[in-house]
Parts: structure tokens; C-alpha cells; sequence
């Protein structure tokens, strides 16, 4: 019996890791990809300083040749004037730069094999890193998706219908309130005209103004009217 209730509990553990982790399998994935992204940006870093090395042991063979080769120039002049003894110390001396440019040569050789491997591996995380994060969008999309027409979630349903009903009430709203004021304007058609005629000076001013009261003022007070200079 106690078997059965520890393969019970490891059951019911096993089911609630599972449905944690579909609840939460975009959270998930979204940290995921920011550690790949992450290790792939190390790695393009590792490869570029791999690169960059190279060259500079590239760099390092040609100026090792140019060593050797001014040497065996001047050696050459020294056996002329019979200078053996030089002509002997700079042998030795092209000999050891030979060696080390061969020694050199070899390692670049061992190591170009390795960067390609690295280059191979990085180019095949960069297009996987690419179609995750293409990936995720969709899957973003899908789960909004699903979501928001879930049968297990109606608030959110119903929500968007009464959002879609409150739109037409509004509209409904507006267009009546459109009609309203254009009957306005056909019940006086002439009001229009009629403003833009006293705004040009024709025919007497149907609002009172400023001088007009003044005017008023002045007859209540028993004073006369200013003379116009």
C-alpha cells in the first residue's frame, strides 16, 4: 500500500510539474531564448577572437619571411667578401626562423580546421536561434489567440461582445445626432448667408457691440456724444 501512494504522489507531482509548465510554457521559452542568444553571442565572440588570432599569426609568418630573407640577402654579401664566419651566424639564425615559421605554418593549419568546425557550429545556432525566435512570435500569437476565444475564460468573450455592442450604440449615437443637426440647418437655410452678410457690413448688426453700448451708456448718463475729429 505504500507503494501505491508514493507512485501516487510522484503521479501527482509529475501532473502539476506538467501543468505548471504548460500554464507557463511562453514564459518559459521567452527566458530560454534569452540564454541561447546569450550563449550564441559568446560564441560569436570566442570565433571572432579565434579569427583575429589567426590573422595575427599570419602577420607573424610574413614578417618571419622578411626576417629570413634580409638575412640570407646579407649573407650573401658577407660570403662574397669572405666573410664565412658571418655568413655561418646568419645560417643559424635563417635556420631557426625557418623552423619557426614552419612550426607556425603547422599550428595555423590544426587551427584553421577548428575555426571552421566553430564557424560551422555558430552558423548552425545563429539560423536555429532565428527560427526560435520566429517560432515564439507565432506561438505569442497562437496563445493570444487561443486566449481570447478560450470557452474557459467567457469573461474575456464576453467582454469583447459588450465592447462590439457599446461600438454600435456609439455609432448609432453619432449618426443621430448627425441627422438631427442637418434637419437643423435645412429648417433655416438662410441663417448661414445671412451671418457672413452682417460679418461684411450689409445691413444693420444683429449683436450688440462694444461702441453701440458705450453709446447707450452715455445717453443714461445725459452726456452728448463725442464730435469725430
Amino acid at each position: 500500500m505504500l507503494d501505491v501512494f508514493r507512485i501516487l504522489a510522484r503521479g501527482a507531482a509529475a501532473r502539476a510539474g506538467e501543468d505548471l509548465f504548460d500554464r507557463n510554457a511562453l514564459l518559459i521559452l521567452d527566458q530560454q531564448i534569452r540564454e541561447t542568444q546569450a550563449a550564441l553571442e559568446r560564441s560569436r565572440r570566442a570565433l571572432a577572437a579565434a579569427i583575429a588570432g589567426d590573422r595575427a599569426e599570419a602577420r607573424r609568418i610574413d614578417a618571419l619571411e622578411a626576417r629570413a630573407q634580409d638575412l640570407a640577402a646579407r649573407a650573401v654579401a658577407a660570403l662574397r667578401a669572405g666573410r664565412e664566419d658571418l655568413a655561418g651566424e646568419a645560417a643559424e639564425a635563417i635556420a631557426e626562423l625557418e623552423a619557426e615559421r614552419d612550426a607556425v605554418r603547422a599550428a595555423r593549419a590544426r587551427f584553421a580546421a577548428e575555426v571552421a568546425r566553430i564557424r560551422s557550429v555558430v552558423a548552425d545556432a545563429t539560423r536555429r536561434q532565428a527560427e526560435l525566435e520566429r517560432g515564439r512570435r507565432i506561438a505569442a500569437a497562437t496563445e493570444a489567440a487561443r486566449r481570447l476565444g478560450a470557452r474557459t475564460a467567457p469573461c474575456a468573450t464576453a467582454s469583447l461582445r459588450e465592447a462590439e455592442a457599446t461600438l454600435a450604440r456609439l455609432r448609432a449615437l453619432h449618426a443621430e445626432a448627425a441627422d438631427t443637426e442637418a434637419a437643423l440647418d435645412e429648417a433655416t437655410p438662410g441663417l448661414d448667408i445671412a451671418e457672413r452678410l452682417e460679418r461684411e457690413g450689409f445691413g444693420p448688426s444683429t449683436r450688440p457691440s462694444g461702441g453701440a453700448v458705450l453709446d447707450r451708456l452715455r445717453r443714461e448718463a445725459g452726456l452728448a456724444q463725442p464730435h469725430a475729429a
